[in-house]
């Protein structure tokens, strides 16, 4: 019978050893991804060519003046101020329906397709023209939601 294994020997790899088997996996990766290699060349090539990587290279080094700039830039109160109401618009967007801002948005389209449509005629509107057209259910259902959203835009400024 054999005598128990009580030592197991690792093989330690020299770095040679270790550089030969790198340079054979980079080997069957590039033959593995030879079409993308050539299109990542073709790229880098034309970038090269247009004077794009020299700009990206010129942008590298330059890198701490560049966000320096960019950040003074950006802490100016008009980008500031720019920011905040992009936020509190995104706020307020995110409160409303989207449904009812759609047909919002849709309702304005259509009105001022006929606007444009009417507004060709050259016809100038007298008084009478304009009580008789508070009669009108589309005339008057629109100015209906504009007094009402007024209303309401006025509880919320007086808070």
């Amino acid at each position: 019978m054999a005598s128990p294994i009580t030592h197991i020997k690792k093989k330690e790899w020299t770095s040679e050893e270790i550089r030969q088997q790198k340079l054979f996996e980079l080997e069957t990766l590039i033959v593995e991804q030879n079409e993308s290699l050539n299109k990542l060349l073709a790229i880098t090539g034309d970038l090269n060519d247009a004077g794009v990587l020299d700009a990206v290279l010129a942008m590298v080094k330059a890198k701490e003046g560049i966000a320096e700039v960019v950040m003074e830039q950006a802490t100016r109160e008009p980008v500031t101020n720019l920011i905040n109401n992009m936020m509190s618009a995104a706020g307020a967007l995110t409160a409303i329906d989207p449904e009812s801002t759609g047909q919002l948005a849709s309702s304005v389209v259509r009105g001022l397709k006929e606007a444009e449509e009417q507004n060709q005629n050259g016809k100038k509107i007298g008084v009478f023209q304009l009580l008789k057209a508070l009669r009108d259910p589309d005339i008057n259902r629109t100015i209906k939601f504009g007094l009402n959203f007024l209303r309401g835009m006025g509880k919320g400024l007086g808070k």
